[in-house]
């Protein structure tokens, strides 16, 4: 018998302090190199989306790729590309951690859709909030005190 497998998760992870730093004029392309990293994991984009200070990828990864080494690899190629090529105000970084979460193939469609909501979804909650209610709907247990890097200043 062969093996087979559709390993799809919604995987979800901000900037850096959560600045509004994935700009409109290099939004679309940094995608585009998402998915082309994840097509280099022989994974399969299925959607992206976000508003400035965080990203939700829907993909199938393969199960040669354990989910942490392939979102350290997008995540570390991300900040090199926006780093090596676009002009940013400052150094793009994206905050350590993310959250990964299993998705059955009845709720793709359902994911989907609200990836390509993201920006009237945040006009009513913030992406703390929303980041959030992730981990309790998916009982994850967590610390509001870890949860968040802060900024320091002085």
């Amino acid at each position: 018998m062969s093996t087979y497998t559709k390993l799809t998760y919604h995987v979800v992870f901000s900037t850096k302090y959560r600045r509004k730093s994935i700009l409109e004029t290099f939004r679309e392309r940094l995608y585009e190199y998402i998915g082309g990293t994840i097509r280099a994991k022989k994974g399969h984009l299925i959607e992206i989306g976000g508003i400035e200070d965080h990203v939700h990828i829907l993909l199938n990864l393969s199960p040669m790729n354990a989910v942490a080494d392939s979102i350290r690899d997008i995540k570390a190629n991300a900040s090199r590309w926006v780093n090596e090529r676009i002009e940013c105000p400052s150094r793009f970084e994206w905050q350590k951690g993310y959250s990964a979460f299993t998705v059955s193939y009845s709720q793709v469609d359902s994911v989907r859709h609200y990836i390509r909501d993201q920006r009237e979804h945040h006009r009513e909650r913030t992406f703390e909030e929303e980041y959030v209610a992730f981990l309790e709907r998916h009982q994850i247990g967590f610390e509001r005190k870890y949860l968040f890097e802060a900024e320091h200043h002085g």
